[in-house]
């Protein structure tokens, strides 16, 4: 058994079905090293709101609530969506683990199950993220794309019902709930990049809770995980560009066998009608993730990726 935490951990979650399926994943490993886990549903404002996120403020709207009942110890801890979270730390908490990445490429379902390349000009092509609108855009294919909110099966009924050809989801949150095999394709980083952070979970609890932050790092915590996300939301940070923003990163990891383990890190920034990208890449140490994000975004920005930004409602 890890570090002694006594009495029932309350485990903080959003109320939908995935990330009910993301805390179930982190109770369950805290369940198996004999601890007690209560999960507790938080409406955030996210949540309450049909707007776009950039309307609802963008950054952070699924989290502030929980992080609030974090604060005010009506739970231990709180399970986010690494990608949902600020680039800036939340004062008096902290970030005890990030657990093993899922996969962190976007997914495609469609109609007839057909490829990105396979849809018809016109076709509508629904996503609630102006980084996935802004790259299917630049693709050149000619598809309608459209904004759309909802849970994960709100916007596949969409396209069950017709109203919509095909949606763009994380394949993470389809594999989280059994329903990866509906996605037509996983669509490769080289046509859409994800988002910083895509795929990865964040722990976060007390800063004052050191018995509980060595314990959720001690069990949950992956080292490779946490250099990649790093760098990815150095990257966004430097950009000074939120969640909301069409920014893409991924960092993969290259393990050494002299301990020389290296990132590979792309990042994109691009106009929200696709019609300007800008697109590079760079490689550096593991233990420097956050210094390769930042200078990889200084090089984006050389390259005009703030007026891009800008030009972002």
């Amino acid at each position: 058994m890890s570090a002694v935490v006594a009495g029932t951990l309350r485990l903080g979650t959003r109320r939908s079905a995935l990330a009910m399926a993301q805390a179930g994943a982190v109770a369950d490993a805290l369940r198996g090293d004999g601890h007690d886990v209560e999960l507790v549903e938080v409406v955030t404002t996210g949540d309450r709101s049909p707007g776009p996120l950039t309307q609802l403020g963008g950054t952070g709207v699924f989290a502030a609530e929980l992080r609030s009942q974090l604060l005010a110890g009506d739970v231990d801890l709180a399970v986010h969506s690494l990608k949902d979270l600020p680039t800036k730390p939340a004062d008096g908490l902290v970030t005890a683990a990030i657990p093993e990445r899922a996969d962190p490429r976007d997914a495609l379902v469609s109609r007839e199950r057909l490829r990105l390349t396979e849809l018809a000009v016109g076709a509508r092509v629904g996503t609630g993220s102006p980084r996935r609108a802004a790259q299917l855009r630049g693709l050149g294919l000619g598809l309608d794309v459209v904004g759309v909110r909802g849970n994960v099966d709100t916007r596949l009924r969409k396209v069950a019902d017709g109203e919509l050809d095909a949606v763009v989801l994380a394949a993470a949150g389809l594999a989280r709930l059994g329903r990866l095999d509906e996605a037509a394709e996983v669509l490769d980083p080289g046509l859409v990049l994800p988002a910083p952070g895509q795929g990865a979970l964040a722990v976060e609890c007390r800063s004052t809770d050191e018995a509980l932050a060595a314990l959720l790092n001690d069990l949950l915590d992956d080292a490779a995980t946490r250099a990649a996300v790093t760098a990815e939301r150095s990257l966004l940070a430097a950009l000074e560009a939120g969640c909301s923003a069409p920014v893409g990163a991924l960092a993969d990891v290259a393990l050494g066998e002299a301990g020389d383990d290296e990132l590979y890190l792309r990042g994109t920034v691009a106009s929200v009608d696709g019609s300007h990208a800008i697109r590079l890449s760079a490689t550096g140490p593991l233990a420097d993730s956050e210094g390769l994000g930042r200078r990889l975004a200084a090089q984006l920005i050389e390259e005009g990726a703030a007026d891009l930004i800008g030009e972002n409602p």
